[in-house]
């Protein structure tokens, strides 16, 4: 490298080139030959050539000879581009800025191209225009790399080669051209044209009014707001709502003008540019539009798309319903609205003059029937007049108002408002606005009165306390009226009773089946008249308005007790000192109802009657002694007689006569026995006199053998001795001593009274228990609870159970006696009382605890068993397996258990019955299950007792366990021994093995695979086996090449009984061969047309691929390794097998690809439509859409194409659209047409519009 000559550089730099004489002169020798370097002579004649710059390059050739300087340029030039192409890489990538990294690379290349010539290394030595050109070319290389910009080379070669050789094996096996695949200028048609006219606009009801017409608006003027124009005709057209026919008004010249005055009247504004509004009168409901205007010029002026709908203005009212109601009662009021669904109405409530509150109904419409008003306004249901206006009827809507009425009085339903889908508003209330249609007020408020329920018992009667009531007498039922308010109902009430004469009632009480039901109606507080002995029960209440509640008692018993008589017998009474009569003994028998009210009259010595009081006499036989006080004759004459049912009854005349001398006489009045009194009290005796006054009476007090002698005289025939305070203890004696009349004959009396004082108060408590009071007993048992008492008996004892709270009060005659209690509980006593005072009850020992001894129990934890029905269920076991259950004992151990263990054999059949007895000390008993046979096991738990109970069968129930046994699975091949052959990839039509199963299904297999050659074997799982006979397949990732043997290792069916067979057993053998293979070449599943699927095979060529496409199957041979055909129609490609020459073994495949349609869009339906419209108007750009949704399409408006002018493109629009049609309205001018469609899946655009110039290729995402 180092014999590199050393050639002088030429202008640039560039090295010199041997010269000839028509170079430059420069460089020429004289003799016009080229000078040689190795001739050493000089030439003096010779001219000197200009001086060069350098001798070599700027690096020594010593320290780098310049063909490694050459090197290693190049080398950092390499280095440069692989730099650039990173950067290049990382800006497609991460998208960083494209303005620096062109800038910078173009900086890098100025200092490289005008860098090298620098250095002076030879052959590199370009000059400043060489490197200029260089600079330009790598600097727009550096723009169209950095800013991305494409050269479509590839794209140019791709085309020629297409262009000579354009065809391909498609899917239907037949060779086709891609380019009419992939360019079908058909997919993309339509165009449309608009040209805006320059003509005035009208507009009817242009802020989107609400009308109405009803029976007091009979008339309406719609606005038509106009622009620019004088209307000379117009053309209204209406569509009946009720019949959906059309009609069209003409509006004549004549009657334009009179609105195009009053307009002008009426406008504000003087500016004549400025819009008109014309009021149009109609009388008919219907929906308007304005179909046709025309200008004083004859030109159409297009009016807008707008309509008004005029209906029937919506009323509501208060359905009548009556104007009474019982509280508890449903309103049971209903508002009928009607007008144009949907509907809104607003009412209020007022009870008893006060405001209730209300409430509003929205959305009010028909049941069968969904108003699209609901979700649309009139202007977008009517634009051309040809669509269905039955939505526009007015209907009727019935809304139920049901609450419970809690209140009395007055309640008024009144509607406030009411508003139909239209927008169309009713007020009920102040209505002020001239301009809103004035309702009618009738029916619209609904004014009742909730009255109260009327409710009655009786008070007083009952059958257990009958109404005596006199024969031939009526009475009043005692009926107690009242209402569910404060007060009883002022008004009539009807009273339903049921009656049974008093011989018909039948032996318990009750009514007899022949009772007759009667009904009286009274007034204000009467009660209804019975008269006939019997049962009268009310079975009902109301008043004129209301049902009301009878409550108990209901029942009385009316009866006619026999009429009162009297028979008297009579003797004398002697006096035993004197002998003389001193009175009469008379002796009364009666008949009737005690008590008995006798009267009678006592006649002396013939003198005047003299009335006596009355005798009361409580029962039916009595005696009174006649003893007057006075000497003489006496008559007594008995005149009437009453008892507690019959008035005064006369008798006849029953007379007694007798004679009287009385002696003097004085006896206590009260009765003979002892009183008993308490320390400090006063105790008084009442003595009476007989004889003649005045009278002395003697008397003493005894007392702890003290004597007091005390003596009073009196004129009155009684008198009262009174003691002092007995302080002390004891008993006092008061005896008669004598008594002295008028006659001095003074009498011997040994009359006496006694009375005992008591020391103290008596008390009471409960005594002690082993030194508690409380007692734990068993139950059932009495249990006598002690109590002490002080005093003298007998005692009055009142007590309580706290835990029933039931009061009781029991007599004890011995100060240690026992309260005798069968119930559990607290008991307290309450008060205590003697046979003299009450006593104390000591609060320290005034309660007494009892409780029962638990009784044992049995009862079965939820771990154990389920209580179904009677039965406690356990869970199943399988035949042999170990089980056991557990039963909880509560008591005092030890307990005693018995049982009877029941055996049902499969079907249902008992088998064997046998009886245990268990003795167990704990808590807890536990028992072996029986499961040695399959079939239902009953355990019935009979007898149960501990150490304090024995068993009792009314306090203890049987409990019965109930547990299936399931026998075990069984599982065995149909052909064992035999052999079946496979492939290694699982194929259609592949044998299987047969194996079959008993047991209940779903059954769980599992099967051993043993290889040849391989000591271990491997395990197949088959799981939810659903029938007994069952079709094993291996899955294939367990099967190895050669020969291999299976056997069943274990089987379980849905109950979890597991059978495993004893090693050694029935066996089949299997046989895999290889088998080939198909992968796909890309992973997605979706292509569109135009695309190519590619297929890579594994195995033997040549191929043999199976396949289906759109349900037909085909076949195709293959040499190669690789499957690849182009997709020319949509739908569903399926390679289901491919075969291989090395074997028969077809491998069954699943490969599924989808064929995607390149879509397709028609603006205007397909054709060249050109529309004109008014400025201000506007048109809608129809497009219609095949593929799948959503689309994605891109549409230009370009300037409408003039003669000798190319049209322009003035904007692009993306829209996207979820359905097969689109309408997007327009109002500017321009031609409208499609460069760009895309689907789900697939896209195409106009040859040169599409983004990814591959057209129908771009698989799509959304």
């Amino acid at each position: 490298m180092n014999g590199t000559p050393q050639v002088r550089r030429g202008v640039g730099g560039f090295p010199s080139t041997p010269q000839n004489t028509n170079r430059s002169p420069g460089l020429q020798s004289p003799n016009g030959t080229t000078p040689r370097p190795n001739i050493k002579s000089p030439l003096p004649d010779l001219p000197k050539a200009p001086a060069q710059s350098s001798s070599g390059p700027l690096i020594p050739s010593d320290i780098l000879d310049p063909a490694q300087q050459r090197f290693y340029v190049f080398a950092l030039y390499v280095a440069l581009w692989a730099y650039r192409t990173y950067d290049f890489y990382t800006l497609a990538v991460e998208e960083d800025e494209s303005l620096w990294l062109c800038l910078k690379w173009c900086f890098f290349d100025v200092l490289f191209m005008f860098g090298v010539p620098l250095l002076e290394i030879p052959w590199l030595e370009w000059g400043n225009g060489a490197a200029f050109l260089l600079f330009v070319l790598h600097a727009g290389l550096d723009v169209m790399l950095m800013f991305r910009i494409g050269i479509p080379v590839q794209a140019w070669l791709m085309g020629l080669v297409g262009f000579l050789w354009d065809s391909e094996l498609a899917i239907s096996e037949r060779s086709v051209k891609p380019g009419a695949i992939l360019h079908n200028a058909s997919l993309i048609l339509g165009k449309q044209i608009v040209n805006i006219l320059p003509e005035g606009s009208a507009v009817l009801n242009p802020d989107r009014q609400s009308f109405c017409l009803n029976s007091s608006v009979t008339q309406l003027e719609i606005p038509i707001m106009i622009n620019q124009t004088e209307p000379h005709e117009m053309e209204i057209l209406r569509i009946d709502i009720d019949t959906n026919v059309n009609e069209t008004i003409i509006v004549k010249k004549s009657e334009l003008k009179t609105m195009l005055k009053r307009a002008r009247k009426t406008q504000k504004s003087t500016d004549p540019d400025d819009p008109l509004t014309l009021a149009y009168t109609i009388k008919k409901p219907g929906v308007y539009l304005l179909k046709k205007v025309t200008d004083q010029s004859k030109l159409l002026v297009r009016p807008r798309s707008t309509n008004v709908v005029v209906a029937t203005c919506p009323q509501a009212r208060v359905k009548p319903t009556g104007n009474d109601r019982c509280r508890s009662d449903l309103s049971n009021v209903a508002l009928e609205v009607e007008g144009t669904p949907p509907m809104n109405v607003k009412y209020r409530l007022i009870v008893n003059g006060k405001p209730r509150g209300g409430s509003q109904f929205q959305n009010l419409q028909p049941d069968d029937a969904i108003s699209p008003l609901s979700k649309h306004t009139s202007q977008a249901l009517v634009k051309s007049g040809r669509e269905d206006i039955s939505w526009a009827r007015s209907h009727k809507v019935l809304v139920p108002l049901n609450e419970s009425l809690t209140t009395s009085g007055s309640w008024e339903y009144e509607i406030e408002e009411v508003q139909d889908g239209l927008g169309n508003f009713v007020s009920y209330v102040n209505v002020d606005d001239d301009e809103r249609p004035r309702p009618k007020a009738a029916g619209i408020r609904q004014l009742f009165e909730v009255h109260e329920r009327p409710t009655a018992f009786l008070r007083g009667c009952s059958p257990q306390s009958p109404l005596r009531v006199p024969k031939g007498e009526a009475a009043r039922l005692p009926v107690q009226y009242g209402s569910t308010g404060k007060n009883a109902i002022d008004g009539a009430h009807t009273v339903e009773y049921l009656f049974t004469p008093q011989e018909n009632i039948i032996a318990d009480g009750y009514h007899s089946p022949d009772a007759v039901l009667q009904k009286q109606v009274m007034r204000k507080g009467e009660q209804p008249t019975i008269k006939v002995a019997g049962l009268y029960t009310i079975k009902s209440v109301s008043t004129d308005f209301c049902d009301g509640e009878v409550f108990e008692p209901t029942s009385c018993l009316l009866q006619n007790p026999p009429e009162p008589d009297l028979t008297l017998d009579s003797e004398d009474i002697i006096d035993k000192c004197a002998g003389n009569p001193i009175g009469l003994r008379v002796g009364l028998d009666f008949v009737g109802s005690p008590p008995f009210l006798v009267t009678y009259s006592e006649k002396k010595d013939n003198g005047r009657e003299i009335r006596k009081p009355p005798i009361q006499i409580a029962s039916l036989r009595s005696t009174i002694d006649l003893t007057p006080q006075d000497a003489g004759h006496y008559e007594y004459t008995f005149k009437t007689i009453s008892d507690s049912v019959y008035k005064e009854r006369s008798l006849n005349n029953i007379k007694l006569q007798q004679d009287v001398k009385p002696s003097a006489q004085a006896h206590f009045i009260e009765s003979s026995r002892p009183k008993q009194a308490c320390i400090d009290d006063v105790v008084e005796f009442d003595v009476g006199f007989v004889g003649e006054a005045p009278w002395k009476l003697e008397y003493e007090i005894v007392h702890n053998g003290k004597r007091t002698k005390r003596a009073i005289e009196t004129e009155n025939a009684h008198y009262v001795i009174r003691t002092d305070k007995l302080s002390s203890g004891g008993e006092y004696v008061v005896a008669l001593t004598g008594v002295t009349d008028k006659s001095k004959c003074k009498e011997v009396l040994k009359e006496e009274a006694r009375v005992n004082v008591r020391h103290e108060r008596p008390k009471a408590y409960f005594g002690h228990i082993e030194g508690k009071q409380s007692v734990l007993a068993l139950e059932s048992r009495q249990v006598g609870l002690p109590l002490r008492f002080t005093g003298s008996g007998p005692w009055l004892l009142e007590y309580e159970n706290l835990k029933t709270k039931e009061i009781k009060k029991d007599s004890f005659q011995n100060p240690n006696s026992w309260l005798d209690v069968k119930t559990d509980g607290t008991y307290q006593l309450l008060s205590v009382k003697d046979s003299v005072c009450p006593g104390l009850v000591d609060e320290k020992a005034d309660q007494f605890d009892v409780s029962w001894v638990a009784r044992p129990s049995l009862s079965v934890p939820e771990s154990t068993a389920l209580l179904e029905g009677s039965k406690y269920i356990k869970d199943a076991v399988c035949e042999g397996d170990e089980d056991s259950f557990d039963v909880s004992l509560t008591g005092n151990a030890p307990f005693d258990i018995s049982y009877r263990q029941e055996y049902k054999d499969k079907k249902g059949k008992t088998a064997s019955v046998s009886e245990k007895d268990l003795h167990t000390v704990g808590g807890l008993a536990s028992i072996r299950s029986e499961t040695s046979k399959a079939g239902t096991y009953e355990y019935t738990f009979l007898k149960l007792a501990d150490a304090r109970y024995d068993h009792s069968k009314k306090h203890f129930s049987p409990v019965t366990i109930q547990q299936q046994v399931y026998s075990r699975p069984g599982a065995r091949f149909d052909k064992p021994g035999k052999t079946y052959s496979y492939c290694s990839r699982e194929s259609e039509g592949e044998e299987v093995i047969p194996i079959t199963l008993e047991g209940v299904a779903p059954f769980y297999l599992e099967v051993e695979i043993k290889h040849q050659g391989t000591p271990k074997p491997e395990i197949s799982v088959h799981k939810n086996i659903p029938t007994n006979k069952y079709d094993l397949k291996i899955e294939h990732r367990k099967m190895h090449l050669g020969h291999s043997s299976i056997s069943i290792r274990k089987v379980r069916d849905s109950r979890g009984c597991t059978l495993r067979p004893p090693p050694g057993g029935p066996r089949v053998q299997i046989s895999v061969h290889d088998a080939p293979t198909a992968t796909p070449l890309e992973d997605r599943q979706d292509f569109c047309v135009g695309e190519r699927l590619s297929f890579a095979l594994s195995g033997q060529s040549p191929f043999t691929v199976y396949y289906t496409f759109e349900k037909q199957e085909r076949k195709a041979s293959n040499p190669g390794t690789t499957f690849r055909r182009l997709a020319e129609l949509p739908g569903t490609f399926t390679i289901t097998g491919v075969r291989d020459s090395a074997s028969e073994c077809l491998a069954a495949l699943d490969l599924t690809k989808t064929i995607h349609p390149i879509p397709s869009v028609r603006l205007s339906g397909g054709q060249v439509h050109e529309i004109d419209i008014h400025e201000g108007g506007g048109t809608d750009l129809e497009f219609q859409f095949w593929g799948t949704p959503p689309f994605e399409f891109t549409y230009t408006r370009s300037t409408n194409a003039n003669k000798g002018r190319k049209s322009k493109v003035l904007e692009i629009k993306t829209e996207i659209s979820h359905e097969m049609t689109m309408s997007i309205p327009v109002q500017e001018e321009g031609t409208y047409e499609v460069v760009s469609i895309k689907d789900r899946w697939c896209s195409f655009a106009k040859p040169g519009e599409g983004h990814d110039g591959k057209g129908g290729q771009k698989m799509l995402t959304y």
